[in-house]
């Protein structure tokens, strides 16, 4: 990495938990050049093995003083437990200064509980990715407190464009993010579970209806993208009277397939309003 891509985002970076995401963010970041790892400092509570690894792999400075890391990061990144996060960041009042962005990806929380937790009226950003960060194709929801500038809104873009794409949302509008694209994989993965085991119960090898299952769900998205067509229309085109695909969607209507997955969705939304209002 040379010093001009290494210095695309400038400062240092602290991430507070060394869970999954964090791991995707750290592999987006090397992949992308964005920032030098001699730059970046990752914390968690207790877990050795954990920091040891995401040192080793990536090169980065590792602690379990979650008060080095405040101190020393520019751009500090909330990704514990949502559990842990009101006795973690009450701990932390007062150690940060306006002066830094502090990004969530906590789940539910605020931005203004969390300048509350810090005493602090500086930049916050909550952004909501979901699990596809870990192959670079999250779809990932963004929105900033009153506080943060045009260009900390474009930094912290810039680093979620790391794991995928990144959409800018009014912050009542993440509950929604989430329970469309933060749970969204799960859905599909009960979908691809069904058709894989459709395919196994039919005869297939069980590997062979796993590839052809995958391999539709990845035709029809690129699909979707590249025609910009509506799905309904889609659908439509590709459903012949009297065929095979007729004859299957009338059995998803009638279990009102399309019913099940917006109370799925609405369900989530309302889950995360939930998890959200027991914090206030």
């Amino acid at each position: 990495m040379n010093d001009q891509q290494a210095c695309s985002i400038e400062g240092r970076i602290g991430f507070l938990g060394a869970g999954s995401i964090v791991e995707a963010i750290l592999s987006g970041i090397s992949k992308k050049e964005l920032l030098s790892s001699d730059r970046i400092y990752v914390t968690n509570r207790c877990n050795s093995e954990r920091l040891d690894l995401l040192s080793q792999t990536y090169g980065v400075h590792t602690t379990h003083d979650k008060w080095d890391v405040v101190r020393a990061a520019d751009i500090l990144i909330l990704a514990m437990k949502p559990k842990d996060a009101v006795d973690a960041l009450k701990e932390l009042a007062g150690a940060v200064h306006p002066g830094q962005l502090v990004i969530s990806v906590i789940a539910g929380v605020s931005t203004a509980l969390i300048g509350e937790w810090l005493e602090v009226n500086g930049p916050i950003i909550r952004t909501m990715p979901n699990t596809s960060a870990a192959v670079g194709l999250s779809a990932t929801g963004l929105a900033a407190n009153r506080f943060a500038s045009e260009e900390q809104i474009a930094l912290a873009t810039r680093l979620f464009e790391a794991i995928g794409t990144v959409y800018t949302v009014a912050e009542e509008e993440l509950d929604i993010v989430t329970g469309l694209s933060g749970s969204g994989p799960a859905y599909v993965y009960y979908l691809v579970e069904a058709m894989m085991g459709a395919g196994a119960a039919a005869g297939l090898d069980r590997e062979m209806a796993r590839q052809l299952t995958l391999q539709t769900v990845l035709g029809a998205a690129h699909m979707l993208m590249d025609t910009r067509e509506e799905p309904a229309l889609l659908r439509k085109k590709v459903t012949s009277p009297g065929g095979t695909t007729q004859a299957g969607l009338e059995v998803l209507e009638s279990y009102q397939f399309q019913k099940a997955v917006t109370s799925a969705i609405l369900r989530a939304t309302e889950r995360s309003r939930e998890m959200g209002a027991q914090y206030r």
